[in-house]
């Protein structure tokens, strides 16, 4: 029997009775990290590591893939989990430690990801055995220089993509202080004992008791000793890392309540759950190109005030440049004769490798003007986009296209730019690849 539901904090990190935000908005401080949250305001002046333990086999997803390498928007759960820790200045090193049969597999996903500060080591038979090894391994030398053994090391599920540098300080410091420290949560059940008979034995008064979560950190020779320390019926049944800090070297962890955020990927509806916070993420921020033209720039102006009705931010530019915090563009095209400008913005984007860790949206709006030029001349083959957003989607770039009639009435105007915004609106948000490459018309 597992004693961790006999220890004053209840209910790992797997429990159902942890509450989960209906609405993927409600991570504001995970959403907002993804567009424009400063990193490394935290004033950690002490070394810092982490260790991700990746080997579950993920039977509970009901996926022949274990969820850890899962993919949504063209990528593995674990990368983003990654790039978390990745962006936070003071980590200064992560170890990932995963089945010996997925070693392969993850070495693959660091370099096609381009992860930095990763060392991936082999994990044992359970969860206890495989951060035994993570721990072990900050002690060694690799590539024949000495280890540099962190003050703090911080332990944290590859399930859990999103945490914040904030929450991480707060973790790493009172570890440091205390020497042992960890995430809670408020239980939204009530949790009980049932008889061998399957009937009611007694209920836990749940204002008392709080879910035990990830992420936890540790002095690192606490953690160590304590792991040297404890014997197999731990390595084999044992799930609580707090735990084995207070039995084998008498450390108190503080406990330090966190957002909902924390919440891990453990069945197949919480992959869908995490794909919908990240698109809803990448869709908050967009730059609209227009090339210098006065009508582009009309319909810009127009775009700025009803998308951001809809929660997106919209930059206006002239040319395409600096492109570091979008992964939104909406090309402003008048006459196809202009398709240079979009092609131009493809190139930049696929040099700037803008799309390397997410799909980037780029919305070729054509204007035309019947003023201007005939029918015949307004109209694009549809050839033409899509043989430039087949060859954009092997960068990971999601290119489509647009045609809208610039009428001068102006009721007429105002329809047309509503129905650009919508179509706008869930191209970026939905990210359809069923879409790539198709000329909608306005």
């Amino acid at each position: 029997m597992d004693w961790r539901h006999s220890w004053p904090v209840a209910m790992h990190e797997d429990s159902g009775d942890i509450d989960r935000p209906d609405k993927p908005g409600f991570f504001s401080d995970y959403t907002a990290g993804l567009c424009s949250r400063k990193v490394g305001e935290c004033c950690i002046d002490f070394s810092v590591a982490v260790v991700l333990p990746a080997g579950g086999s993920g039977e509970r997803t009901g996926l022949a893939t274990p969820k850890q390498f899962c993919t949504f928007l063209n990528r593995p759960l674990i990368s983003y989990t990654i790039q978390a820790f990745e962006r936070v200045p003071w980590i200064k090193s992560i170890v990932v430690v995963v089945a010996k049969e997925s070693m392969a597999l993850m070495m693959d996903i660091v370099q096609r990801f381009q992860h930095r500060k990763i060392r991936v080591v082999q994990g044992g038979s359970t969860r206890h055995r495989s951060i035994f090894s993570g721990i072990h391994a900050l002690s060694e030398s690799e590539n024949g220089m000495a280890p540099l053994k962190p003050k703090v090391v911080i332990i944290h599920d590859a399930v859990r993509p999103f945490v914040e540098e904030d929450f991480l300080c707060k973790i790493a410091m009172a570890a440091k202080e205390q020497g042992a420290a960890g995430a809670i949560r408020p239980l939204v059940s009530t949790v009980i004992a049932s008889t061998s008979e399957g009937y009611l034995d007694h209920s836990l008064e749940r204002g008392k008791y709080r879910a035990s979560e990830m992420p936890q950190g540790f002095l690192y020779d606490i953690i160590y000793q304590a792991y040297q320390r404890c014997n197999e019926s731990d390595f084999e049944f044992g799930t609580e890392c707090l735990h084995l800090a207070l039995q084998y070297c008498g450390t108190n962890a503080k406990l330090i309540e966190g957002p909902a955020a924390l919440w891990k990927v453990t069945y197949k509806r919480d992959l869908a759950a995490a794909e919908s916070i990240i698109k809803e993420s990448l869709s908050r921020l967009a730059c609209v190109i227009t090339g210098g033209s006065a009508q582009a720039t009309t319909l810009a102006n127009a775009l700025h005030k009803t998308l951001g009705a809809l929660d997106t931010q919209l930059d206006v530019i002239p040319d395409i440049r600096h492109p570091s915090n979008h992964w939104n563009f909406i090309q402003i095209s008048v006459g196809c004769h202009s398709i240079s400008q979009v092609k131009a913005v493809v190139r930049y984007l696929e040099e700037m490798n803008q799309a390397l860790l997410y799909p980037v949206v780029v919305i070729w709006v054509l204007l035309d003007n019947s003023d201007d030029s005939s029918v015949s001349e307004r109209t694009v083959e549809p050839a033409v986009i899509m043989e430039l957003a087949s060859a954009a989607k092997i960068q990971n770039l999601l290119l489509y296209g647009i045609q809208l009639h610039h009428s001068k009435e102006a009721d007429c105007w105002e329809r047309s730019v509503g129905r650009v915004t919508e179509i706008i609106s869930a191209l970026i948000r939905d990210r359809s690849t069923a879409l790539v490459g198709q000329l909608l018309q306005a």
